[in-house]
């Protein structure tokens, strides 16, 4: 098992691809212990079958979704809708920005991509309104976390895979949570306001030129981009369609909307919206296959059941039990991919989540948020980097001023753990 580890954690310090990392973890376990049949056959025709899944099929359809409305500028609409009403107030603006990563969350899936969408569109405008650049940065950053907890999630897809939970059930337990974490980060950005000073006249001006139109026009150039989460979450929540069905749906919906209704997207342009896509999920892919491989490993070799029974051992009540695993979440989360993260100690965790009584689904939702706060710190926190590329601000200067924005994240994620209730409730 040591070697076996120790081979996983150096690639990765070597910065090979994470794929590459796990299946050469895989082959070690077979030079170690020549009783486990692993070859390089075995290998590959299980990276095939892993990814032969109806319900991974939902991952690269919500990616495509996702692109497709970013280029046809939905995250704008979304944005301006909902400035139009507290744009003026006190940090108005940034909680527009929280708000903005919720409704786009419900769209890509993804926290990236969020991240991507609304910081591309609102780091400037904020920092025109007379916001402190690095503080705008490092909101976007955090918010966009929110991506992966609103549903559809795509970890929420891949930690169903690992777990066999339901996909379906997933997605309606992360409203709650996702809505909690953003009243958080809008309680610290008002906090933050109000100490620092806002310039209120650029915010009035602002404000003037979004109400110019009045509510009718505003909600009628919002419309379409404010129905899409009604669309995928209205499907799957009333039991019409399967997250995979809604992915499908959102692909079609966003196409419609961005190409003939709001017309900021071409048929010329879906090439390149599709090649967009594919560089996106192929990565991914190939982790999840390989992870497949590895979680197979793992299972021959005993690991998950050496592990429960060593921590059943030494914990034991919940309260610690819970503690504890979002204590290894938090530092895994640190330097690893989430997808990786969830594929990886999903197999191994899971037995004991079962055996200390814990929900499935809620198990589920506090892995997620445990891993979306991974987003925002380094070394290997995505977010920080996509905020980085779009601003040129250090990543480390982002991350320090993201500190209070994970302390609100970490506040609703003691809440969730310890609160059944609000993963659970409309289940």
């Amino acid at each position: 098992m040591l070697p076996m580890f120790l081979v996983l954690f150096f690639t990765l310090f070597l910065s090979a691809p994470i794929g590459i990392a796990i299946v050469s973890a895989c082959l070690t376990a077979t030079v170690t212990n020549p009783e486990v049949p692993l070859n390089l056959n075995y290998i590959f025709r299980n990276m095939v079958s892993g990814i032969d899944s109806y319900p991974l099929l939902a991952i690269p359809l919500f990616i495509l979704s996702g692109v497709i409305m970013a280029r046809g500028g939905i995250s704008k609409k979304l944005f301006d809708f909902f400035a139009f009403f507290v744009g003026d107030k006190t940090a108005g603006m940034p909680i527009t920005v929280i708000i903005t990563c919720l409704f786009y969350g419900a769209i890509s899936g993804s926290s990236p991509a969020t991240t991507a969408a609304v910081g591309a569109m609102a780091i400037p405008l904020l920092v025109n309104l007379g916001y402190d650049r690095v503080f705008v940065t490092a909101l976007v950053a955090t918010a966009g976390g929110l991506g992966v907890i609103i549903p559809p999630s795509i970890p929420f897809i891949v930690y169903g895979l690992a777990s066999s939970a339901s996909v379906g059930k997933l997605f309606i337990a992360g409203i709650i949570p996702g809505i909690l974490i953003g009243l958080c980060l809008m309680v610290y950005s008002w906090i933050y306001c109000r100490s620092h000073g806002e310039d209120k006249n650029k915010l009035k001006q602002n404000a003037a030129r979004l109400r110019a139109r009045g509510f009718i026009g505003t909600l009628m150039d919002s419309f379409w981009a404010l129905l899409t989460p009604v669309f995928i979450l209205g499907g799957i929540y009333g039991g019409i369609v399967t997250p995979t069905e809604a992915a499908n749906v959102s692909v079609i919906y966003s196409l419609v909307v961005s190409i003939y209704i709001y017309k900021t997207l071409a048929w010329k342009d879906i090439p390149e919206v599709l090649r967009e896509a594919v560089k996106t999920f192929a990565p991914m892919m190939l982790v999840v296959a390989a992870a497949t491989v590895f979680t197979r490993t793992l299972t021959m070799l005993n690991i998950p059941q050496t592990i429960v029974e060593v921590m059943s051992q030494a914990l034991v009540d919940k309260v610690m039990f819970l503690l504890c695993v979002n204590l290894i979440l938090l530092v895994v989360g640190m330097f690893m991919e989430p997808l990786t993260s969830i594929l990886i100690l999903t197999p191994i965790l899971f037995p004991l989540v079962t055996s200390f009584g814990v929900d499935p689904i809620h198990f589920g939702v506090i892995m997620v948020v445990n891993l979306a706060i991974g987003f925002v710190t380094p070394p290997v926190g995505v977010n920080l980097y996509v905020a980085s590329g779009m601003t040129g601000i250090s990543v480390m200067s982002i991350a320090k001023k993201a500190v209070p924005f994970l302390v609100a994240f970490f506040i609703a994620l003691i809440l969730i753990t310890f609160i059944p209730w609000l993963s659970l409730a409309l289940l």
